[in-house]
């Protein structure tokens, strides 16, 4: 099952949210919270299918395809800042009736999830940040994904060439990664000349360039809710900054995944679900997003 439920975000634009599971019966789910899954740069909604059908077994469960990504409005001319994104994360959560919610965001997504967190604590009752670092990564960092962009032998002639140059060929996959080849298969779309992403590589570079620049302890730090800072062992977010970043939230909890690169729930989903689960559940017994 597969359900899109149209959503109108900042601006007037069309954003498409999905639910992979029928939610629990609607006599139960009012005692748990709602949740909105956040892809990461590049991501869509259906990378969270697999952990959205176990949340659904006590959770109302939506992912979103944010803006410029998956099935939702890509405009030409944006924007695709920092601001569009939380807003239309805000304006998801209300129309879909899950506030307060916890919001689950890996890599951008989670960026986007403490940002309004941090704006709305009344919206936010958990969160839940997957290998996003706080620091600013700088220009050097943007340059980089600017000559990856080019690098990519585009038209790939199949999704199999897709899965072997993420998951081996790339020159920044270290050892095959097949989970690697086949999150990025997801984001794939056949056209008349073969396959090609179902985003525009200079939109996402727009977006990444809103935040890359900047650090961003000082919204962390107004994050009110329990919040979970979860790593994978190979990920982009080392331990030393991940510890930072449990100690500046007010409310921060440490935990990390063994055999897993930045796609942590797509590397290893059931130690995933594992560290996830168990944070949940804390949340679950507040009565209130203070927890009072």
């Amino acid at each position: 099952m597969a359900r899109r439920i149209d959503v109108t975000g900042t601006g007037g634009i069309h954003l498409a949210a999905w639910e992979f599971a029928d939610p629990p019966k609607s006599g139960e789910v009012g005692h748990n919270p709602g949740v909105l899954l956040l892809h990461g740069l590049m991501g869509r909604a259906s990378h969270w299918a697999g952990t959205t059908r176990w949340l659904a077994e006590r959770h109302r469960a939506v992912a979103l395809d944010q803006r410029g990504h998956g099935q939702s409005d890509k405009p030409p001319q944006g924007p695709f800042d920092r601001e569009a994104y939380v807003l239309d994360a805000e304006a998801a959560l209300v129309q879909l009736g899950l506030e307060p919610a916890v919001l689950i965001g890996h890599s951008m997504g989670a960026l986007t999830a403490w940002q309004l967190a941090a704006r709305r604590p009344d919206l936010v009752r958990g969160l839940i940040i997957c290998d996003m670092r706080a620091s600013a990564l700088g220009a050097a960092s943007q340059r980089e994904w600017e000559d990856w962009f080019k690098a990519w032998p585009l038209p790939f002639a199949t999704l199999a060439d897709v899965r072997k140059w993420f998951g081996e060929d790339d020159p920044w996959v270290e050892r095959p990664n097949p989970a690697r080849g086949e999150f990025y298969a997801e984001v794939m779309t056949e056209t008349a000349d073969g396959w090609r992403p179902v985003f525009s590589r200079r939109q996402m570079l727009e977006a990444r360039s809103t935040w890359v620049y900047d650090a961003h302890w000082e919204e962390l730090a107004a994050v009110q809710c329990p919040a979970l800072v979860l790593r994978g062992l190979d990920g982009e977010l080392g331990r030393a900054e991940a510890q930072e970043m449990v100690r500046v939230l007010p409310r921060g909890v440490y935990g990390e995944v063994a055999d897993a690169g930045h796609l942590v729930h797509y590397d290893q989903p059931e130690a995933w679900r594992a560290a996830v689960e168990p944070f949940l559940d804390e949340v679950l017994t507040r009565s209130s997003p203070r927890g009072d």
